[in-house]
């Protein structure tokens, strides 16, 4: 018979692991197992409990956990999504620089999904739950969820990269998206454009809405209206950037009146764009300037090379460390609040000014 000690210690004003085993039908130590090393539980008892815990709104205390696992040493990143669609770099330079400032706070650090669907958010969860990780970032993306449980729930220290949280009391590290579009696209009409494409993220997207909006800033700065932007894609996520900018060259294509100049909110969805446009027989950018966001290095090597919003994820990441770190160190220490770091343009030979005759 195990011990008392072996089991979790729970501090629940709520239902307790006790109550999720009652209905379960299964040993207390099995649910503790289920909850804090899934792999070790088969899939049918697992889903019992998962069942029950859902039924009941059983959240276990990590804190708790941590007081008799030990505390951890690593941290998780929680991806946006699926890192084998497109060639943008700046996920990898993104975590690169986020393993380099761990390793020098002595902490190690987990990719914990490659993808957001349901499996990888219960994944996600349970090693929040089960004490695995001493923090968490995440990048790009909303909060994992599964049921009943939130990561916000975990009381874990989080802080949130690339993607404005701090409303919901998160330390936030973002760059200037609204800003940095907004001057891009008032170079472009300084430059004599007065037609523009678009090439969205999905409708509804932080980046997305920024971006865009930054567009429409500079227009109304300039006088113009809003008819002087066409709007492409808007239904993929920003891991489908290539087959976006493929579709928006079949639109611009279709079009009576041609823009003079293109706006992609990711690299991916310009190199696609513009390889397509060029063997319809566009000429960039003597018919067509084309600038784009996040700064991924293949930019430089494309043909010709892109201009583009280069991100300072580098720096950025390790801010993000950083402020995961004072939040180790004192969870209740400072507001949730929201730190900006500015991008800014690259101007490559994509960029030029419209033809008089355009």
């Amino acid at each position: 018979m195990k011990n008392n000690k072996d089991l979790p210690v729970e501090e629940h004003s709520g239902p307790l692991m006790a109550d999720v085993a009652r209905l379960a039908g299964v040993a207390i130590s099995t649910v503790s197992r289920a909850l804090a090393n899934p792999g070790r539980v088969n899939e049918k008892t697992r889903a019992k409990i998962d069942a029950a815990a859902k039924q009941l709104g059983y959240t276990p205390n990590a804190m708790a956990r941590g007081l008799r696992v030990g505390k951890s040493n690593v941290v998780m990143i929680v991806l946006p999504g699926s890192l084998y669609y497109g060639v943008s770099q700046v996920i990898p330079q993104v975590l690169q620089g986020i393993n380099r400032s761990l390793s020098q706070n002595g902490y190690h650090l987990m990719i914990a999904n490659l993808d957001r669907d349901e499996t990888s958010e219960r994944h996600i969860l349970d090693l929040a739950f089960g004490g695995t990780v001493r923090g968490a970032i995440i990048l790009s993306s909303d909060l994992p969820v599964d049921g009943g449980r939130s990561l916000k729930d975990s009381a874990l220290p989080i802080v949130s990269l690339l993607f404005d949280m701090s409303r919901a009391a998160l330390p936030s590290v973002v760059t200037n998206d609204r800003q940095s579009v907004r001057d891009a696209t008032s170079e472009l009409i300084a430059l004599g454009h007065r037609r523009f494409l678009y090439l969205a993220g999905p409708v509804g997207n932080y980046h997305d809405n920024e971006r865009y909006l930054g567009v429409l800033e500079a227009l109304a700065e300039a006088g113009l209206s809003e008819k002087a932007v066409i709007r492409s894609g808007g239904t993929l996520d920003y891991q489908h950037g290539f087959q976006i900018g493929v579709a928006a060259a079949a639109e611009f294509a279709d079009l009576k009146q041609k823009p003079t100049a293109v706006i992609a909110t990711s690299d991916d969805m310009a190199i696609s764009f513009m390889s397509c446009v060029q063997r319809m027989g566009w000429k960039i950018p003597a018919d067509l300037s084309i600038v784009s966001f996040d700064g991924a290095p293949v930019c430089e090597y494309s043909s010709p090379p892109l201009s583009t919003i280069e991100q300072p994820v580098e720096e950025m990441g390790q801010l993000a460390v950083s402020l995961l770190m004072e939040r180790i160190d004192a969870p209740e220490r400072g507001a949730a609040t929201r730190h900006v770091i500015s991008s800014k343009l690259i101007r490559r030979e994509s960029f030029g000014p419209v033809r008089p005759s355009t």
